[in-house]
């Protein structure tokens, strides 16, 4: 399913398969002091949380999460094999994360996560050669969701979240760009995600 993402600046943005138009982009700011929380997905067993599918209504809820979701489907939908996303971004800081949650959406209100992936800025182009980004400059980031098989039922809806932290299971960006460790606190950035022509 490749589908576009628009119109999330207040956590109801829609997700399907037209293509953009002229939407503006959406906006959260990123604050490491104030980390979201990881709820379930692949969790290691010494950090003593419930792994797996968990319900991310409570994730969801925050400012710094961003929310797309397709209208309830109109049939069972099957999704298998390995997941992409592009996403077109820009950020305030000289590096910071990106995380994407693919999430099952109940009729009655459940949130459940289906697929995870994450990139780190520096290395959008290469992991062995890093390189800090511009501040306000829009760069394309290949996230890797790994691979599942999910049937989304008739009546369910197919969600996106992106948020820039899952902590404890990552430990949160300074968005200094200084190596992993150097910092004890951090500066906030403005993350923002265009979906236009």
């Amino acid at each position: 399913m490749t589908s576009e993402i628009y119109d999330s600046a207040a956590g109801d943005g829609m997700l399907n398969r037209d293509e953009p138009g002229t939407e503006q982009p959406d906006n959260y700011i990123y604050n490491p002091l104030d980390p979201v929380p990881t709820r379930g997905g692949r969790i290691n067993p010494d950090l003593n949380q419930a792994s797996g599918p968990q319900d991310q209504t409570i994730v969801e809820k925050r400012n710094d999460v961003l929310c797309y979701k397709t209208p309830g489907l109109h049939n069972d939908l099957e999704v298998t094999g390995p997941l992409t996303l592009r996403l077109f971004a820009a950020t305030t800081a000289v590096d910071t994360d990106f995380f994407v949650k693919m999430v099952d959406h109940y009729p009655n209100g459940l949130a459940i996560n289906i697929a995870e992936g994450c990139i780190r800025a520096r290395y959008r182009r290469s992991i062995l050669e890093p390189r800090l980004v511009v501040p306000g400059e829009i760069n394309e980031y290949v996230i890797d969701l790994a691979s599942t098989s999910n049937v989304f039922l008739k009546g369910h809806r197919i969600g996106i979240d992106i948020m820039s932290s899952n902590f404890p299971r990552f430990e949160r960006i300074m968005n200094t760009g200084h190596a992993f460790g150097e910092d004890a606190t951090g500066i906030t950035a403005m993350q923002t995600i265009f979906h236009q022509p």
